[in-house]
């Protein structure tokens, strides 16, 4: 091959390497969009949504005028008897002679039409279903905000894992050292093998430690793909750090955000107009329904198959006419069906204060959560540091000849632990962050 042939190849190659790798980057906000338009559920809700306006669509065709075309030819194998009286064949008064009219083929072409021109319960029906497009939009919505918050929680919990792993390996390096420094003691006789078998026993704990926090952000990683309806197959880099999270405070007056900001309360206002106009179209089924229709045809009638012989005639018929339909008694059903319509609009009702005290106690929730979570943090964060100096003055006391290894391996594993807690603190900041946007339904604002 061409030597600039060769390089054309490789460019290609290293391009599309890059785009893919650029294509699974993702920040928490890109994370979010790629499960919008790739995760199942939410792409069946979208289909839903189409599917609702193609309702519509149906319904309102109903109508439009209907225009139907039909042809058929028959052979009559019998022609059909009929009975006439006998005295016109000069036959005896009261008896009737059979007789046989028509002929062999008979054949017939033609086209209908009707049009409603008044129907209550349509009318009604396509108010309903644009209604009923409205609320699978609204469900859409829902399961998009569903689907962001398990993003991202799915996503924070990833860093929190990266960063806890990342602090782990520091760790390890730290405590290897202290290991390879009391081995070279204990072989040149300075030190107890009872030194080094602790510190033995503190590396192989911390790298357990560590090789489990390295399957469980495998874990999350999987989690994450499977939240985004992404290949589980295919490698995700996460681009956003924890230290560029900022927290929002809760209201300091403890307000309650407003109803008509959470998708619930919409979802639940939309049902309700719903159930309105299914009261209206049992209502309005005592009014009459006015149909007009029309039909134009030819008709043809032979001895033998010559239908279609253009010097024998055809003979046309054609109609017009307007029918009135107006129920007078069905045996009280729609009056059962108007009383069913007012109980579930009750439900309604209902269902709105149970609503209301639901969102009411979960904003709550999220604000006290937010609070105690950035509190707890804050503690954690302290907790840490003072961790990190322990260490830090232990390890210096240590070189200086003024302590001992074991002051080091309780000091890092009073750090471990302090770590450990504070991660989980701040996972559980992240988490109650995202709870209380949800609560305030400001979740997906940017998306």
């Amino acid at each position: 091959m061409h030597p600039f042939r060769i390089l054309i190849t490789l460019s290609c190659i290293l391009t599309g390497s890059f785009i893919s790798a650029a294509q699974n980057t993702f920040t928490v906000q890109q994370a979010v969009e790629y499960a919008i338009k790739n995760e199942a559920n939410v792409k069946n809700a979208f289909i839903d949504r189409d599917i609702a306006q193609k309702k519509v669509n149906e319904l309102i065709g109903i109508g439009l005028p209907q225009i139907n075309m039909e042809a058929d030819a028959t052979r009559f194998l019998k022609i059909p008897t009929t009975f006439v009286p006998a005295e016109f064949f000069n036959g005896e008064s009261g008896t009737f002679a059979p007789v046989q009219f028509g002929q062999n083929y008979t054949a017939s072409a033609g086209i209908t039409a009707t049009q409603l021109l008044f129907d209550g319960s349509y009318l009604v029906g396509v108010q309903a279903s644009k209604t009923y497009a409205e609320l699978s939009k609204k469900t859409y919505e829902q399961i998009k905000i569903e689907t962001a918050e398990k993003v991202m929680k799915a996503y924070y919990s990833v860093l929190v894992n990266e960063e806890r792993f990342a602090s782990l390996n520091a760790n390890v390096q730290r405590l290897k050292k202290l290991r390879d420094d009391t081995k070279a003691l204990y072989e040149n006789g300075f030190v107890e093998k009872m030194d080094l078998d602790r510190t033995e026993v503190a590396y192989n704990n911390l790298l357990s430690t560590r090789d489990q926090t390295e399957k469980l952000l495998a874990l999350t990683k999987g989690f994450l793909k499977f939240q985004m309806g992404m290949d589980p197959k295919a490698d995700i880099v996460l681009t956003d750090n924890l230290q560029s999270i900022t927290f929002e405070s809760s209201p300091a007056d403890g307000s309650m955000p407003d109803f008509k900001n959470r998708i619930e309360y919409s979802i639940l206002e939309t049902t309700q107009k719903l159930q309105q106009l299914d009261l209206k179209k049992n209502r309005f089924q005592y009014l009459p329904s006015l149909v007009a229709y029309g039909s134009f045809s030819y008709n043809a009638s032979r001895n033998n198959f010559d239908l279609f012989d253009t010097d024998k005639k055809w003979y046309p018929t054609s109609l017009i006419g307007a029918k009135i339909s107006l129920p007078v008694f069905d045996g009280l059903q729609k009056r059962a069906r108007i009383q069913q319509s007012k109980l579930n609009l009750e439900k309604i009702k209902n269902g709105f204060t149970s609503l209301e005290y639901g969102l009411t106690l979960e904003s709550m929730k999220a604000q006290t959560d937010m609070t105690n979570s950035i509190s707890a943090l804050e503690a954690q964060r302290k907790n840490r540091e003072l961790a990190n100096d322990v260490v830090r003055t232990a390890r210096i006391k240590y070189e200086q000849g003024v302590g001992s290894n074991l002051e080091i391996i309780s000091a890092e594993t009073d750090l471990r632990d302090a770590e450990t807690n504070y991660y989980a603190a701040l996972y559980q900041a992240l988490v109650a962050q995202t709870d209380l946007q949800k609560a305030k339904g400001t979740l997906l604002k940017n998306y």
